[in-house]
């Protein structure tokens, strides 16, 4: 028979055994007696905005009430204001918001923050197990410097040639230009250069008016890309290597077309002159997919029905397949083990197959699990009703796995670096067209204006 102290003990027992079980001294901390809400920012807009918000609903709903954790979004906004407020709380502005307990954010800006040492490393708050179901690329971008996970993957792109198949059919047929030109850079140029000379010829009674055929989203990233597939490194911490012979290459096929007038210079998106009906075709994001719409508008407001294909990113003819790899993903701010634990429930719930597909279905972006990027992709294809977005996921599904991939180095500047080479690369390429179109040989004007530019980062 038992004894007194035998009882107790055995009621003691039982009592923490039924408050383990209904989670109320659980290791982590979390409780629906105790719940916990976390602050969230993103910069997801449009479609993913309201899908990232039916599942916030959903978890907060389901597994957050069973666990009491709440998740809050107090602000979404573009890329840049967030950027903005959070490089702030890291410098300490005594004008900064709080920090939020979530943010979607690339690498370069998590790099200030937890360099601040505002920021959780998310490494311990998953097993082995829990990351090996993700894409080990994606994971890897997320590590800092340091080593450790700090951004955690959510949903990712990479860059595709977005082309209008109802121009380049006219103008193949006129030209014999085939199709599989575009798969790399050299040809691209080529049938960039043929496009105009037959667009000029259309209107024979006005020399020089030659329309463009191309252009880019980023031209950091052709030089970025390129460089790797060429079997060089663009950017590091020493600076942007534009002394390298590779980057000779870069230029002859993005900022000598510019200045001969085959390739369009904007600051607009790429999708803003494809509506407009001034290019045929351009490298942009997987995620700007729906941006391209399926009409082109010309300047006296008619229209014409508009058709793409997607095809894989280009590649140097005597190049290796490379392409980017780009996406932001989630921090989680450095908190007491009850909200960093807390975190980590709603990033394993968010990204499970079954809701990473739910929230890139329909938008460009690509899921992050194995499970959901082979057997639930495939399924997506099949069903996509959207012929722009069928051919978009049948494109990313072969760049992942024929290519290799590069991504913006997680070095200290990045940001600085990308945009100082964009403003100067455009600034040429403008400056060139001008002087070209009055009557300079463009070839020679490229020569002098690269070595100008590559003096720009010694």
């Amino acid at each position: 028979m038992m004894n007194m102290k035998g009882k107790l003990t055995a009621r003691v027992l039982c009592l923490a055994a039924a408050f383990l079980a209904a989670g109320c001294g659980s290791r982590d901390g979390l409780s629906p007696k105790n719940p916990v809400t976390l602050t969230m920012w993103h910069n997801y807009g449009g479609v993913l905005q309201e899908t990232m918000s039916d599942l916030i609903d959903e978890f907060n709903a389901s597994l957050g009430r069973e666990k009491g954790v709440v998740i809050s979004v107090t602000l979404v906004s573009a890329s840049r204001e967030l950027n903005e407020q959070l490089a702030k709380i890291a410098a300490g502005d005594p004008g900064a918001p709080k920090m939020p307990d979530l943010a979607v954010v690339y690498p370069a800006a998590a790099q200030v923050l937890a360099k601040a040492g505002l920021l959780a490393p998310l490494d311990p708050l998953f097993t082995e197990k829990e990351l090996s179901a993700y894409l080990p690329r994606f994971v890897e971008e997320g590590r800092l410097p340091d080593g450790r996970l700090y951004v955690f993957p959510v949903a990712k792109s990479t860059e595709a040639l977005f082309v209008n198949k109802v121009f380049f059919d006219r103008f193949a047929a006129a030209s014999g230009v085939d199709i599989g030109s575009l798969a790399t850079f050299e040809g691209l140029a080529s049938a960039a250069r043929e496009y105009y000379r037959w667009t000029d010829g259309l209107t024979p009674d006005v020399p020089g008016d030659g329309k463009t055929f191309f252009t880019a989203d980023s031209w950091f990233n052709i030089a970025l890309v390129g460089t790797a597939q060429l079997g060089g490194d663009f950017a590091g911490s020493g600076g942007l290597n534009t002394g390298a012979g590779e980057f000779k290459k870069i230029w002859e096929v993005s900022a000598l077309p510019a200045i001969e007038g085959f390739y369009a210079v904007s600051d607009n998106y790429s999708s803003d002159l494809a509506r407009t009906g001034e290019i045929v075709c351009s490298l942009g994001s997987t995620a700007g997919v729906l941006f391209y719409g399926d009409t082109v508008t010309y300047p006296d407001n008619t229209r014409e029905k508009a058709e793409y294909l997607i095809l894989p990113y280009p590649v140097f003819s005597n190049g290796a397949k490379v392409a980017l790899q780009r996406g932001g993903g989630v921090i989680a701010a450095k908190s007491t083990p009850q909200k960093e634990a807390a975190a980590a429930l709603f990033l394993k719930w968010l990204t499970a197959p079954d809701q990473n597909m739910r929230f890139v279905a329909s938008t460009g972006y690509l899921p992050v699990t194995a499970e959901a990027f082979g057997k639930k992709m495939a399924a997506e294809i099949e069903a996509a009703e959207n012929i722009a977005l069928k051919r978009l996921m049948e494109a990313a599904t072969r760049i992942y796995e024929d290519y290799d991939f590069v991504v913006p180095p997680n070095i200290d500047g990045i940001d600085d670096m990308t945009r100082s080479y964009e403003t100067a690369v455009k600034e040429a390429m403008r400056e060139g067209r001008r002087r070209a179109a009055a009557g300079e040989d463009a070839e020679d004007v490229s020569g002098e204006l690269f070595s100008a530019f590559v003096r720009l980062w010694p």
